[in-house]
């Protein structure tokens, strides 16, 4: 009897086998923290690097749109592809799956921490240096901190964004949600629990983080309650 009669005999499964999820609940929360680390280091590199070259386009104005333009090619980019072309450089693990990640973060945050900067009033600019504010010291005091809804918004959205890939770099042998994933693809069409895991955990990951970086904001921000 060939494989194919053995799988149409085969009782199917349940949708959701809960007693699977119980016996693999601690297997689960590691790879639900391994996908929180991933997401970690890509937003933080990423918040760096972004940066960095929002400090530049702010300080020569001309290098804003090349920094744009290619920092949007990449985020174009499909994940596999990046994987594939990076593979032989830096290969199968950790590296090339955190600088895909990062990629796809500068764009979103270059431009908030860029747009956050230039749309602080120019008022508040200007008594800023009337009342003797060192260039540096202005930037950390008073223009990052009326800039900061912006460009948390654009973490928020990168790290929604990052959380996602996450799911994809299980093909590179890396734990995190997208493993069930992958697992429950791997095994059989007749168990779902581990696709439905990886995806709804994921989801709820992605909200979770979300609701905590806006909690973030009204946090450092608490002038934008008042106004509200």
């Amino acid at each position: 009897m060939n494989r194919t009669v053995l799988l149409a005999q085969a009782e199917p499964r349940p949708l959701m086998d809960w007693d699977w999820v119980w016996r693999n609940l601690d297997d689960i929360w590691a790879q639900t923290v391994e996908h929180l680390v991933l997401t970690g280091i890509a937003i933080g590199v990423g918040l760096l690097v972004s940066l960095a070259l929002a400090a530049a386009a702010l300080r020569w104005r001309g290098l804003y749109a090349p920094i744009a333009s290619v920092s949007g090619l990449l985020y174009t980019i499909p994940s596999l592809a990046v994987f594939a072309f990076l593979a032989p450089f830096t290969g199968l693990g950790l590296l090339t799956a955190e600088v895909a990640l990062v990629s796809y973060t500068v764009l979103i945050l270059v431009r908030n921490i860029y747009t956050g900067i230039t749309g602080v009033p120019a008022g508040v600019v200007e008594a800023a240096d009337g009342m003797g504010y060192r260039p540096v010291r202005r930037f950390l005091q008073i223009e990052l901190p009326l800039a900061a809804p912006v460009i948390i918004a654009g973490i928020r959205i990168a790290s929604v964004t990052v959380i996602g890939l996450v799911t994809v770099t299980s093909l590179l042998g890396l734990g995190g949600l997208g493993f069930f994933i992958l697992d429950g693809l791997r095994r059989s069409i007749l168990f779902p629990t581990e696709i439905i895991i990886g995806t709804v955990l994921s989801a709820v990951l992605a909200a979770v983080v979300d609701l905590g970086l806006l909690g973030v904001e009204r946090w450092i921000t608490p002038w934008q309650r008042r106004r509200a």
